[in-house]
């Protein structure tokens, strides 16, 4: 399933720029796979400014982030966020960047999760685009912490952003902060997963969390030539990388 995301994702539908026609045919797609899985999904609209997508001039325009919850579900009472980014830079494909992120997710959706708390799966929208800052960035994952009540934002035990996972073979897990990802280096080693352990790793969603005094971690990062360009496409990612990826996310989920 996760290599089937990432081979329609980056193979038929190609680029997804956050407010272009690629972005929404994968929006509209992707809810379709999670609204099969039986999650109830919703989407959140907002506005991205103009910028730069790697050195491609953007204009302002639209994006969203689509939303998964498991029914009946209540955000003021304990859960987990599992988020992806949809989109990618305007030249790019995005097979790893993040195509292998967003199949990870969805075939987890499929999957009987057995978490420790209720799990919203999260496919966030304009990751890439750039303002006038490094910190004028990560837009969809800012919108949907600010859009969080008081009740909600204490509600959230841990967030963990899949960006750019199918590479390699050892996978990185990253916090935030100075303090080691200690949560996923536990759970990699139930999982018996090889991984490399990063500190101070700001650079995908979960920075949005943290920078608003949430819990959030990072799986992800190994170098590759097909970064944020033409040539990151389905065959970069490793079947086997996603698999160990989805084993680690299970471990964590389940505590």
């Amino acid at each position: 399933m996760a290599s089937a995301a990432v081979e329609h994702l980056a193979g038929t539908i190609g680029p997804r720029l956050a407010t272009g026609p690629g972005f929404r045919a994968a929006a509209d797609w992707a809810a379709g796979e999670l609204t099969a899985a039986g999650y109830d999904v919703r989407r959140q609209r907002f506005t991205v400014p103009a910028g730069d997508s790697w050195g491609v001039p953007v204009a302002a325009g639209r994006s969203q982030n689509v939303i998964a919850a498991p029914p009946g579900f209540d955000p003021a009472r304990p859960h987990l966020v599992l988020g992806a980014h949809l989109d990618t830079v305007a030249v790019s494909p995005g097979a790893e960047d993040n195509a292998s992120g967003v199949g990870v997710l969805l075939a987890l959706a499929r999957t009987e999760l057995r978490a420790r708390l209720p799990v919203v799966l999260v496919l966030f929208g304009a990751e890439e685009p750039r303002g006038t800052s490094d910190d004028d960035h990560h837009y969809g994952s800012r919108h949907y912490v600010a859009g969080l009540t008081q009740p909600e934002r204490a509600a959230v035990r841990g967030m963990l952003a899949l960006d750019r996972v199918g590479v390699g073979a050892a996978v990185p897990v990253g916090s935030a902060t100075d303090e080691p990802p200690g949560a996923l280096v536990r759970a990699a080693r139930r999982a018996g997963v090889r991984h490399i352990a990063e500190s101070g790793q700001r650079s995908s969603d979960h920075w949005s969390f943290v920078r608003a005094g949430l819990p959030g971690l990072r799986i992800g990062s190994t170098p590759y030539a097909g970064y944020h360009n033409a040539r990151d496409l389905p065959g970069l990612v490793d079947v086997g990388q996603l698999d160990r990826v989805g084993r680690l996310v299970l471990a964590w989920l389940r505590g």
